[in-house]
């Protein structure tokens, strides 16, 4: 028996997932999780064999959990990103956290069930269409601090302010973001937030 949990903040989509998943005989939904930082305890609580984690819930992001499940768990759990957001950063990011698939939530319900059978069995499963559109893509330009400074910006936030909160200098600050507007092609703080956002890259 596959032991699964669940990691969605969309209470009907969790609940309908684990629902469908039950009705396979050799799978069991063992636990679920409605936040990010609530996912690590889940771990602990019913020792799962596969997680579908989604990207954005509160707490803190599927990818940011991700991570620390590898850190923490190892090879012990495997992680399929369940996800709307089928951008192709997103899957960068995902692979560089060592998820062993990432799927979009179109899917339907047996291929994701055959989705956690060939993750649990060892093996990588990637949506097709968006691995050939992160392929077009290409890497994500953006270095780790430009990223940092673009998700501050987000919310309006002046020079100034970013400055404080990342701790750099005003100067540094906008050194990344004219080296962020370069790279994305972007006119102006809003348009790069913008295009960096919609490819995942941040």
């Amino acid at each position: 028996m596959i032991r699964v949990l669940l990691a969605d903040d969309q209470h009907l989509v969790r609940e309908a997932m684990a629902a469908l998943l039950n009705f396979e005989s050799d799978i069991e939904v063992v636990g679920q999780a409605d936040r990010g930082d609530a996912v690590l305890a889940e771990v602990a609580r019913c020792a799962p064999d596969v997680i579908l984690l989604d990207i954005e819930m509160p707490g803190e992001d599927g990818l940011m959990v991700a991570r620390k499940l590898q850190e923490t768990a190892g090879s012990k759990v495997r992680v399929i990103i369940l996800t709307t957001f089928g951008r192709p950063g997103y899957l960068a990011r995902a692979l560089e956290a060592g998820v062993s698939g990432f799927v979009v939530k179109d899917i339907r319900a047996k291929e994701l069930a055959a989705a956690i059978r060939r993750v649990h069995a060892g093996h990588r499963v990637i949506d097709r269409q968006l691995a050939l559109a992160s392929a077009s893509k290409g890497a994500n330009p953006l270095t780790s601090r430009e990223a940092d400074v673009l998700r501050s910006a987000a919310g309006g936030a002046t020079a100034v302010e970013i400055a404080e909160m990342l701790n750099l200098s005003e100067g540094t600050v906008r050194n990344y973001i004219s080296s962020a507007l370069s790279k994305t092609g972007a006119r102006n703080r809003a348009e790069a937030v913008k295009i960096a956002d919609t490819n995942g890259w941040l």
